[in-house]
């Protein structure tokens, strides 16, 4: 190879110049355009660059919005955390709302009526029908219940009378059912009569009063109370207003149609009266 080298140096020498004057003609000629050689690479090159971006650029967009949309799933979940929070807050708020409203008009009975001896429950269960209209509550004879007592909401309200009492719960038939009775008496006029329940109304959320005076004239709206007659029952106890009043189909009597005041599908806490001063 050396050989080679010292027998033919002059001659790669003379290519050499050849080569390098030639691409510098080559240069001057094009005047900044490219060579062929550059071309043929650009040519090959430039479709494979262009899908190298494109593709790039896919990859970003996807991961791009992979991200948002993982971030946007984040977001909406701290978002339902936060909302069912408040809503939890919310409904908070407004249970205790209704009990301060139940223990300040408790408080107000108790000022009215120091007589009674009560004891609260909680309305366990409710049992409506065509015969009969009951409520299960949390108290029993352990806690001094017996059958008998009436049981009224906190704001003085009837709502029933304790019918079955076992060790820690009592059932009581509500102011509709048909098997109550006990007097009664129209505020407004102090008219005597009884309360009672009715099959017939019953079905409708009413209750009847019976045996009403023939010479009192009784209006739609007038209060119905106990009357404590017999001392059986604590008298002044709300019952409910009249609606109507009515002919008994023998021609001998007239009766009204009471809506109670008392909202029994809606209560939650009530209290028994275990003990009253008897007023005759």
């Amino acid at each position: 190879m050396k050989d080679f080298f010292r027998q033919n140096g002059i001659l790669l020498l003379v290519i050499a110049a050849l080569l390098s004057a030639i691409t510098a003609v080559s240069s001057m000629l094009l005047g900044g355009f490219s060579n062929p050689l550059s071309n043929v690479l650009g040519i090959l090159s430039t479709p494979v660059q262009g899908a190298v971006t494109s593709f790039a650029g896919w990859l970003e967009g996807v991961y791009s919005y992979s991200f948002e949309r993982d971030a946007l799933a984040a977001e909406n979940e701290a978002l339902r955390k936060q909302v069912a929070e408040l809503e939890q807050q919310a409904r908070e708020g407004q249970a205790a709302s209704r009990e301060n409203k139940r223990l300040y008009a408790l408080l107000g009975l108790r000022e009215k009526r120091r007589d009674f001896v009560f004891e609260p429950a909680t309305v366990v269960s409710r049992s409506s029908t065509n015969w009969a209209s009951t409520l299960t509550i949390s108290k029993g004879s352990v806690h001094g219940v017996a059958a008998g007592d009436c049981v009224i909401d906190e704001t003085g309200t009837l709502v029933g009378v304790i019918s079955e009492v076992g060790l820690t719960w009592s059932t009581l038939i509500t102011v509709i059912d048909a098997e109550l009775e006990m007097g009664g008496l129209v505020e407004r006029t102090e008219s005597a009569a009884i309360i009672e329940g009715d099959f017939s109304l019953m079905t409708r959320g009413y209750l009847k009063l019976s045996y009403l005076p023939e010479n009192t004239e009784l209006l739609a709206g007038d209060l119905v109370v106990t009357s404590g007659k017999g001392g059986v029952y604590p008298s002044g106890l709300v019952v409910g207003t009249i609606m109507s009043i009515h002919t008994d189909p023998s021609g001998m009597s007239r009766y009204a149609e009471v809506n109670p005041r008392a909202v029994f599908d809606r209560l939650v806490q009530v209290f028994v009266i275990k003990e009253f001063d008897i007023i005759e």
